[in-house]
């Protein structure tokens, strides 16, 4: 059972969180300066926006023990923008992006998160694993020679395929075995008595990893070889654009895009955590939250970002559970950009790129594939399809069309389970239609078949609503348009149990209606709920 977590819960275990939080700070670094490069940005415009990010939603987000920071599902959108006009565009649709978000969390739109199917969840989480684990062969590439440059903001993950650029001879062959040296002491040290427990094992890997490289002079590449990491604090910066509607019908659509795939990734990514430690984190408070940092994000020049389900996953496996592994995280790499740039730019790549590699395999839903052929083929489809969807676009879109197909498919299967019994009242010659099901846009042609009042042999019929549902004014016109039929053939026709919302939203069929105070169940139709306040207060 789901547990709400405390709105502000710093810490219950500081050690694990600390080390958990340097761990996850670590590889902060190299991730935020690749997705800077992505979005074709100076690598301090990522960092910082790894820090902002990181920091304000820990403190203020509704999700303890969550990461976030730059991210590359949000990087690729702003590649266009930063190509056509500049970054001082894209931080001032990072801004907006935020003030889009906060309005969100203040409406509390983030519950709708509830509506993503199981089957769309774990496409998502297989599409993510699948494009952090390609992402990770860019480290296997040569960094001195020029790959292809994403163009217009196009992009797939699996374009790091065929771009070019691989390493070669003993470069490959180091950088693989420190990679592979790398994820055997994360699996192997856990498994070690008594001191497996006492530091996360991603942290041990790094150190040991680069220890070695470091004592052995390995020549391999290292997080100094992408770019320098230091500089200063972050400084308030307005974005330096012109004020005109112009100018936001530029940005907009842009800040639209990146709210909504910040929004998602974050809501999911809180729903998995949620499912793996067992509480429940505040949707609406996180949207504020992730809000609050684009926008921040937005004056002080860096690219924004969301949570990130790679260093969550980090930080949960690490034992990280409280607000506190996320503030240390943040600060952590703000230190590192201001004290430490030195030793950090030392780590080799090989040893971040082996601990994402685990990730990907600790994030992946193996169980999916052995239910695959347990499960109705049209939710294997969904899972498969949001997965391809997630690696060869986006997230967002990935997540909206699962959503919409599983819609699809459910509304198609409900429309085939409408059915009628009959009977016959007490008094004479009155025919009885017990309704049973959804009337709704997908089951009125059914709905239609059902009665054929030219053949009917009685004069006086009754439609018992009883055990049937109206949900939306498809349904109500079907209503109508039977009552027509009835009318036209010189029947008399009863509905009861309706509910007065129904009665009143009905045209052609009211006068029809039989409603029983006592025994009529109240339900709501939706539409037009606020038509039927005004009807009612017309009727009195």
């Amino acid at each position: 059972m789901l547990r709400l977590i405390p709105k502000f819960n710093l810490t219950d275990n500081p050690r694990a969180d600390i080390l958990s939080g340097l761990t996850v700070a670590l590889a902060l670094v190299p991730e935020a300066i690749a997705f800077a490069f992505v979005a074709y940005l100076d690598p301090l415009v990522g960092l910082y926006a790894a820090f902002i990010v990181g920091i304000i939603t820990a403190v203020f987000g509704g999700r303890s023990g969550m990461i976030s920071g730059a991210t590359g599902a949000m990087a690729v959108v702003m590649v266009g923008l930063v190509l056509a006009y500049g970054p001082e565009y894209l931080f001032a649709a990072v801004l907006i992006a935020g003030c889009i978000q906060i309005l969100a969390g203040v409406f509390h739109l983030g519950k709708f998160i509830r509506l993503v199917p199981y089957p769309v969840m774990l496409g998502f989480v297989n599409g993510l694993a699948i494009v952090i684990g390609l992402a990770q062969l860019g480290q296997f590439k040569d960094k001195t020679i020029e790959t292809d440059a994403v163009e217009g903001g196009s992009h797939s993950a699996i374009d790091v395929l065929f771009n070019g650029g691989w390493m070669q001879g003993d470069a490959l062959t180091l950088m693989a075995g420190l990679t592979a040296l790398t994820m055997a002491i994360i699996w192997i040290f856990p498994k070690i008595p008594k001191i497996g427990k006492m530091m996360p094992a991603a942290l041990v890997s790094i150190l040991a990893v680069s220890g070695l490289v470091v004592g052995l002079g390995l020549d391999t590449q290292t997080v100094g070889d992408l770019a320098s990491v230091e500089g200063g604090l972050p400084e308030f910066h307005i974005p330096m654009v012109p004020f005109t509607m112009e100018t936001l019908m530029i940005i907009l659509p842009v800040s639209i895009t990146l709210a909504a795939i910040g929004l998602i990734e974050s809501l999911l990514t809180l729903t998995l955590i949620d499912e793996i430690t067992e509480t429940r984190g505040r949707t609406a408070q996180e949207c504020v939250g992730q809000g609050v940092a684009n926008v921040t994000c937005g004056f002080f020049g860096a690219m924004g970002g969301c949570a990130m389900i790679g260093q969550s996953m980090i930080n949960i496996e690490s034992g990280g559970r409280g607000r506190l592994s996320g503030i240390t995280a943040a600060l952590a790499l703000l230190c590192f950009i201001l004290f430490a740039s030195t030793w950090i730019e030392m780590i080799p790549l090989a040893a971040l790129t082996g601990l994402m590699f685990m990730v990907v395999i600790a994030t992946f839903a193996w169980t999916s594939l052995r239910i695959m052929r347990k499960i109705p083929i049209e939710d294997a489809f969904v899972i498969l399809l949001v997965t391809g969807v997630t690696v060869a676009y986006d997230l967002a879109l990935a997540v909206i069309i699962g959503v919409i197909v599983s819609a699809l498919v459910y509304a198609w299967k409900s429309a085939h389970h409408i059915w009628v019994s009959e009977g016959y009242a007490d008094k004479k010659g009155q025919k009885v239609y017990n309704l049973h099901g959804p009337l709704f846009f997908g089951s009125i042609a059914g709905f239609k078949d059902l009665f054929d009042p030219k053949n009917e042999k009685e004069d006086d019929i009754v439609i018992d609503f009883r055990n049937a549902r109206v949900w939306d004014h498809s349904a109500l016109q079907a209503i109508d348009a039977l009552a027509v039929r009835y009318s036209e053939a010189g029947k008399i026709l009863h509905f009861v149990h309706l509910s007065e919302d129904c009665a009143l939203l009905l045209e052609k069929a009211k006068d029809m209606v039989e409603i029983n105070q006592i025994e009529d169940p109240h339900y709501r139709v939706v539409v037009d709920y606020v038509d039927v306040k005004k009807k009612k207060s017309a009727k009195k």
